[in-house]
């Protein structure tokens, strides 16, 4: 049971890896109707993975692995909770972004987007997928005991 449930939280951090990577290719073209649905269904996807993540992963620390006392005295899971928020709180922008289009969409009208917003969702989530990386390097370094500060 606890590989399975290593496997579903890791895949959903690997979904959150590839939808992030499908935005970014989608905002590289001129946006289109469809382009700017498929952004929302990606988005939306994202943030149930994001939600997923964070009650497995729950899960795994409190009944699944080596219990809370020794995630909360390991530096690099510490590190890690605190790049997941941060990966959180910027993804906030572009999801509003993306909300908003629903307007436009309904009506059949192409959302609008300036170059310069095209580019700001585009560094985003560049930076998102930065630090998601770093929380993989924290992941590795957690699982071999580096950074314990416990007895």
């Amino acid at each position: 049971m606890n590989a399975f449930v290593a496997f579903l939280h890791h895949i959903a951090f690997v979904i959150i890896m590839l939808i992030l990577s499908a935005e970014m290719l989608i905002l590289k073209q001129p946006l289109t109707i469809t382009s700017a649905r498929k952004i929302q269904i990606y988005d939306a996807i994202y943030g149930v993975s994001a939600i997923l993540i964070l009650i497995i992963g729950g899960l795994r620390a409190m009944y699944f692995e080596k219990g809370t006392d020794y995630y909360m005295h390991s530096a690099p899971f510490i590190a890690k909770m605190i790049l997941f928020i941060i990966v959180g709180l910027i993804s906030i922008q572009p999801t509003v972004t993306f909300i908003k289009w629903g307007k436009s969409l309904k009506q059949g009208i192409v959302p609008t987007l300036t170059d310069a917003q095209n580019r700001k969702l585009r560094m985003i989530i560049h930076v998102e997928l930065a630090l998601l990386a770093l929380i993989i390097l924290c992941a590795a370094m957690m699982a071999k005991g580096v950074g314990y500060m416990g007895s």
